[in-house]
């Protein structure tokens, strides 16, 4: 994958957004998205991004060391523990963890990472496209979803 894709952006450094943009096209092709800091409590964003990702088809994995199960999946403590293959890892820690997510994330060969909103390190998303991931940064994956696919309301 281009790793260019990734670092498109609006003047707020927002990601661009158009029919088809690469964000889009992430979220069509992936399945299955490893949350970092995926809580069990369920007024943590975290819970909430992922409950709707889960309801909108992708498998969930959470990783959390202090939790064994989230959302009726199996939680791991790390993302080298995960037994399957990830494409997208959806980062809900501060900033300053990032580095060590990512250099896991391309350890395990994951696809993309995304830090959600109000996290984000330049350098850490840099070594990450070197290394052939797709990189958003400081944006919510639930919005951007919406945004694109928008879920019928039952």
């Amino acid at each position: 994958m281009n790793n260019s894709l990734g670092s498109r952006s609006d003047s707020n450094g927002a990601p661009a957004h158009s029919a088809g943009d690469s964000i889009s096209q992430i979220l069509k092709n992936s399945r299955t998205i490893a949350v970092v800091g995926l809580s069990s409590r369920r007024h943590r964003p975290s819970f909430g991004v992922s409950e709707y990702m889960q309801s909108a088809g992708y498998r969930l994995i959470p990783v959390n060391p202090s939790e064994t199960e989230v959302l009726a999946e199996k939680c791991y403590a790390r993302l080298e523990d995960v037994p399957e293959a990830v494409d997208i890892v959806n980062i809900f820690r501060r900033s300053e963890f990032v580095p060590e997510i990512v250099e896991s994330a391309i350890r395990i060969g994951a696809r993309s990472v995304w830090m959600q909103e109000g996290v984000a390190h330049p350098e850490a998303a840099e070594r990450a496209r070197r290394a052939g991931l797709f990189v958003v940064m400081n944006c919510c994956i639930l919005k951007e979803h919406i945004k694109r696919f928008r879920l019928p309301v039952e």
